[in-house]
């Protein structure tokens, strides 16, 4: 049993994989939806910090300013990246998420890449490449648990 966080940029694959993993039959928890994300792109720390002390074996997926305060909670830090042509191809065509289709977002997403990829690069355990089939990367998302 493990608890895992899935990060990455926007268009990296998060949300898909998670779904996957839940299909799957794991605890999945994406934090884009659901309040857990608040003002200022912050998880709700008190909430975060219940979920975790409450479930020993769960996935968590989000890219949010205050994470790297939980990253002693989880067993893994996964990075999923991917190209940044690729996020933005992603993230302007998905159904599930508005964020990515306009060209500021889209600049944001660019600009992203080169100011916070690195930085959640420094605090992962793993990095898979987010144009893995989904079930590849949900195979190794388990093999970490």
């Amino acid at each position: 049993m493990a608890r895992i966080l899935v990060t990455g940029m926007s268009g990296a694959g998060k949300s898909t994989l998670l779904e996957e993993l839940a299909r799957r039959g794991r605890l999945t928890v994406d934090t884009d939806y659901d309040g857990w994300e608040l003002p200022g792109a912050v998880w709700d720390e008190p909430r975060m910090s219940a979920l975790l002390d409450r479930h020993d074996d769960v996935v968590v997926s989000g890219t949010v300013e205050n994470q790297g305060r939980f990253y002693d909670r989880f067993e893994h830090v996964v990075l999923l990246s991917a190209p940044v042509e690729v996020l933005i191809e992603r993230a302007a065509t998905r159904t599930n998420n508005p964020y990515g289709r306009s060209t500021d977002q889209q600049a944001e997403i660019r600009q992203y890449v080169v100011d916070v990829e690195p930085l959640l690069r420094r605090g992962a355990t793993v990095e898979l490449d987010g144009r893995l089939p989904v079930r590849e990367l949900a195979d190794a998302i388990e093999a970490l648990r």
